[in-house]
Order: C-alpha cells, then structure tokens, then sequence
C-alpha cells in the first residue's frame, strides 16, 4: 500500500512572506524618519539663523542689509546652492512700532521647497518638498527714541 507522507511543515515560505511584509513597512518608517531628522535640522539652522539676524537687527535697527547678510552667513548649512541661497530660501524683516528702543524687529526665514529624498514619503504626503518656516521676534536695542 502506498501512504502519501505529508510535509512536516504545510506553511513553507510564510516566514518569506512576513519578513517581506514587516521589512517593507519598517523601510518606510526608516525613511520617514531619516527625512524628518533632516528637515528637523534644517528647521534648527533657520531658526538659528533668524536669531542671529534678530540679535544683528536688535543693535541696528537701519541695517537691513546687515541683517540679511547675517542671516544668510548662518545659513549655509541649509541651502543646497550656498553661491545662489535666494533661490531657495526667502527672508523677510520687518518691525512693529517704531525701530528705537522697545520697538521689535520680527525676521521670518522661509524655506518652501525643501526636498525629500524618499520617495515613499512624498507620496504619502502627495508632495515631494516640505515648506519650512521659523521666525523670531526680538527688541530693539538701541538707539533710543528721539536721537
């Protein structure tokens, strides 16, 4: 008589498939945070960046050139073209009251295109760039009103 002999083990390549299942979710979230963690210093650096301006901006409120200038030597680090910055982050100055002492200069830096490198990412937030933006308000320094 002739028995038919079973395998011992009737589920031969599952553990394939689930390692292929779990790798494939946990490559994706790999990715999220390497993007996030780069986005995160990019933020960190423009803020930086903005409080460096501030602080420039605070002691000469009329140097608005001055202020840009700061802002963009500590931004270097960002911009993946450091000889043309312009094209990819904007800055924008402004003061609210007058630009004397107790007065506040606010500086925004706006990075609107900043890329992502994984793909899996962007087409979960169905866009492959993220807009970063940080802003700092500080108090005018000096001079003092009247002079």
């Amino acid at each position: 008589m002739n028995k038919r002999i079973k395998p011992k083990h009737p589920e031969t390549g599952q553990s394939m498939v689930e390692l292929a299942l779990t790798i494939t979710i946990l490559m994706i979230l790999l990715a999220g945070v390497i993007d996030m963690g780069r986005a995160f210093f990019t933020y960190m650096a423009m803020r930086d960046a903005a409080q460096e301006g501030a602080a420039y901006g605070s002691l000469n409120p009329f140097d608005e050139n001055g202020t840009r200038v700061r802002v963009w030597d500590n931004l270097e680090q960002v911009v993946p073209d450091p000889d043309h910055p312009e094209d990819y982050v904007d800055i924008d100055i402004s003061y609210m009251g007058p630009r004397c002492l107790g007065g506040t200069i606010r500086v925004n830096v706006n990075y609107e295109t900043f890329p992502l490198t994984m793909p899996f990412l962007g087409w979960i937030l169905n866009s492959q760039s993220l807009a970063i933006h940080a802003t700092i308000n500080d108090t005018i320094l000096r001079p003092t009103c009247g002079e």
